[in-house]
């Protein structure tokens, strides 16, 4: 292939990147936006009821993006079939109709530690009254594992074929219906009772059981997803394929924990700093999280461009597509660092009043964690894209080591050796979490441009 033909497929691949790349970023942003609807209510009910509902969605959380790691691993392999083409309906059908069954069987157990979320934050220390406010969150926010997990999946499903807009529009819904559910159920509007935290943790279930119902209804209806018949003769088993998923799935899931539990762990170790610092943490971290989506949107296409490349036996189209989203991801990422480098306080205004006195202590400890959290950006979207890139390769064992590695040795030991043994408490703490992003992100990178060597693409060049 020569220069200008190369050119002109590399411009291809980001056109191709891009528009797969963009509903989904778009559809994270506005899933951002529903849980910082939950934050924007919450925080008006006070500071205690800001750092319960922070325990409670760190548990929460870390239960969701473990068991949608899993559900992650359907992803490249719905890709590859499709980059396959033979037999793609059938193979599809049965990784997605596996994907349910996975979804439920790791659900439960999500549930039922859930369930327990007041026991396990008294077991790490924090005050009564925040564990016994967190653990009641958690009671009704259960019901939405489930669901969540299984919007998930057939938003990878969609996405993979082509209809990624529709994960926007049905996320869009949800956002509308939260913000509404808030309204109604935490300060007892048309006539609800005011509900005060139990009242978000309510909208969140209604919020999730509607996202569910509509991707079931937009597949049933559009033409192209109905012939995949998904919802058909779900009860049979595909033993070999739902041991496959689990392969690919659990280091995936292993992966997401291990950076989850370090950031969420994070919640646990501000707590016992201080309530301030705690509601500092969280308000910060909500505005690094939304950045977070773009890179995090990027390394799904990316999983799915890659992933059909990978089905093709394509080695320059995989190239191509690792080379454009490392650019957009990363490239965005130092936008979002120097936004928070300029005007840290106007970001901080989406969640509270800079200029409120009440809120002083909460405003000097959240400007001290940006300029950390403007630092470790684009350490953040490294390696979330390199990650998505080696997922794509089905490549997710060695990943996991280095995410076990790095989060819970250098970022962890940082945290607390900084956090609790220096005079920086808080800003140590975000100096681990960068700390733990550094040693992640390098050798995922590295991985990814040794890929030939370690035989990950081990087939004839098409």
């Amino acid at each position: 292939m020569d220069t200008h033909q190369q050119d002109k497929a590399m411009r291809g691949e980001f056109r191709a990147m891009l528009a797969l790349a963009g509903p989904l970023v778009l559809a994270n942003l506005l899933q951002m936006a529903v849980y910082a609807v939950d934050v924007i209510f919450i925080a008006r009910l006070g500071e205690l009821q800001l750092a319960a509902s922070s325990l409670g969605v760190a548990i929460y959380g870390l239960m969701l993006w473990a068991t949608t790691g899993l559900i992650g691993a359907t992803a490249p392999l719905i890709a590859s079939e499709l980059g396959r083409k033979r037999h793609s309906v059938r193979e599809v059908r049965r990784t997605v109709r596996m994907g349910m069954w996975m979804a439920v069987m790791v659900g439960v157990p999500a549930m039922l530690i859930c369930h327990f979320g007041e026991t396990l934050i008294l077991w790490s220390g924090q005050q009564p009254e925040v564990a016994h406010n967190a653990g009641l969150f958690l009671t009704i926010l259960k019901w939405a594992v489930i669901p969540a997990i299984l919007a998930a999946l057939l938003r990878i499903f969609v996405s993979a074929l082509g209809r990624a807009a529709i994960g926007t529009v049905i996320t869009l819904l949800a956002l509308i219906i939260n913000s509404v559910g808030n309204w109604l159920f935490v300060f007892g509007h048309g006539g609800f009772p005011a509900m005060g935290l139990e009242g978000s943790a309510l909208s969140s279930v209604i919020t999730t059981l509607v996202m569910l119902g509509a991707y079931i209804i937009v597949i049933q209806r559009d033409r192209r997803l109905r012939r995949y018949a998904l919802f058909g003769r779900f009860w049979r088993p595909e033993w070999t394929r739902l041991r496959t998923l689990f392969v690919v799935g659990l280091p995936i899931a292993v992966t997401v924990l291990a950076e989850g539990g370090l950031f969420n762990g994070a919640a646990f170790l501000m707590g016992l700093i201080g309530p301030s610092e705690l509601a500092a943490h969280t308000v910060t971290l909500q505005l690094a999280a939304i950045a977070f989506q773009v890179p995090f949107g990027v390394a799904q296409a990316a999983t799915i461009r890659v992933g059909y490349h990978y089905g093709a036996g394509d080695r320059a189209a995989i190239a191509r597509a690792g080379k454009a989203a490392l650019i957009m991801g990363i490239g965005f990422m130092g936008l979002t660092a120097l936004s928070m480098i300029i005007a840290p306080r106007l970001l901080l205004s989406i969640y509270v009043d800079p200029d409120a006195p009440q809120n002083a202590a909460l405003i000097g400890f959240a400007l001290q964690y940006l300029v950390v959290a403007a630092a470790f950006q684009l350490l953040d979207g490294a390696q979330a894209v390199g990650a998505g890139l080696l997922r794509g390769l089905q490549d997710t064992s060695i990943p996991m080591r280095f995410a076990l590695f790095g989060y819970w040795v250098p970022g962890l030991m940082t945290c607390v050796a900084l956090g609790f043994y220096t005079p920086l408490k808080g800003l140590g703490v975000w100096i681990g979490l960068a700390m733990g992003l550094l040693f992640v992100a390098s050798p995922m990178l590295w991985r990814w441009s040794r890929r030939e060597r370690l035989e990950l693409v081990a087939f004839e060049t098409v």
